[in-house]
């Protein structure tokens, strides 16, 4: 049985690890601005300009999720399938989560009632956190291992994925997207609501770091210290120990830093992963690899002419939108004119 993957197989591991960096990037300041939505909300005027921050964009940036689990079942379709038979439960979690969250962002503004807009605002700052959360713990689990067999089968309850390495990096994207939603809500509001952005980012930042040196450490010893993936981690190390001094010097500097942080975490979670699908805990012969778990080399071909033609164009679709509502937004902004392009139009006084 061949282990090392072909060249195609090892591209398409990295482009689905691109994916997921991407994602974790972009929905995790999504995230982290909806688990802030109650902390920093003191009237239905902040909590409408924090969720017009990420209101044009969130449903984009989940499109960067909905690419990754569709390249793995192309390119991948065992490490799909063995994916979802073994984390069925936790999938189905991540999924609620996220209907929650959707739905919360519609429905907030549907009725003026203060128990409704509450009770949705709380929707949407508990499911932001249990996605963020869960995230982490299913990429801990990936690394580590779960219980499986010479078939593939994964059989591993809920509780089996809970395991302490898993819940610490849950922890860890619960966290650092935390500090970035903060991160990115401070560059984007003005007032007394960015003041209260930059204290919760300048607080939020070291906890997060801390917890993200802790899993780095702890996975250079599950990974026995191998060169190479090593030197990756302390390079992601390093960068969330400067993180949080870069979030007290600017903003603007501390959600770079920020960026990179959730860049290099993720580029971490994938070399530690490969040449690996999903690892076996019960006996290393059954780990399910790259080579394995692949779909024929013609099938990754096509995909591969398909990913150089149509990435470029969604990548520029999606910087054009931020630039559209790059601007900050103000309590001034929100005299009856209530919809994202509502507040462009009063900025900029078109449609009048």
């Amino acid at each position: 049985m061949h282990t090392d993957p072909s060249f195609l197989q090892g591209l398409w591991f990295v482009l689905i690890s691109v994916l997921w960096a991407g994602y974790f990037v972009l929905e995790g300041f999504d995230f982290g601005v909806g688990m802030l939505t109650k902390l920093l909300a003191r009237d239905d005027t902040d909590t409408r300009m924090i969720i017009h921050t990420i209101g044009p964009v969130w449903d984009g940036n989940e499109v960067w999720l909905l690419v990754a689990g569709g390249a793995t079942f192309a390119a991948f379709p065992q490490w799909y399938s063995t994916t979802f038979s073994g984390f069925y439960l936790a999938l189905f979690l991540v999924l609620a989560a996220l209907i929650v969250r959707g739905v919360s962002f519609e429905f907030w503004g549907k009725l003026p009632s203060r128990r409704w807009r509450d009770g949705w605002a709380w929707a949407l700052a508990i499911s932001s956190a249990l996605a963020a959360l869960l995230f982490g713990v299913a990429w801990a689990d990936f690394i580590h291992g779960v219980p499986m067999w010479a078939s593939h089968t994964v059989r591993a309850s809920l509780l089996d994925l809970l395991h302490p390495y898993a819940l610490l990096g849950g922890l860890v994207t619960l966290s650092v997207f935390f500090a970035h939603g903060a991160n990115f809500l401070s560059l984007r509001v003005t007032g007394e609501l960015h003041d209260r952005a930059r204290r919760v980012a300048d607080r939020a930042a070291p906890v997060a770091s801390l917890l993200m040196v802790a899993f780095l450490v702890w996975t250079a010893f599950d990974l026995h210290f191998a060169t190479g993936r090593v030197l990756v981690a302390v390079l992601a190390g390093l960068v969330a120990v400067a993180t949080p001094v870069a979030v007290r010097r600017a903003e603007g500097l501390g959600f770079v830093a920020g960026t990179v942080q959730v860049l290099l975490f993720t580029v971490t979670l994938a070399a530690a992963l490969y040449p690996n699908a999903l690892p076996s805990s019960t006996n290393h012969a059954y780990d399910l690899t790259l080579a394995t778990a692949s779909s024929a080399h013609y099938t990754l071909l096509v995909m591969t002419i398909v990913a150089i033609v149509m990435v470029p164009v969604v990548l520029l679709y999606q910087g054009w939108t931020y630039w559209v509502f790059r601007h900050r937004l103000g309590r001034d902004h929100y005299d009856g004119k209530v919809t994202p392009i509502g507040v462009l139009e009063h900025r900029f006084g078109t449609g009048k």
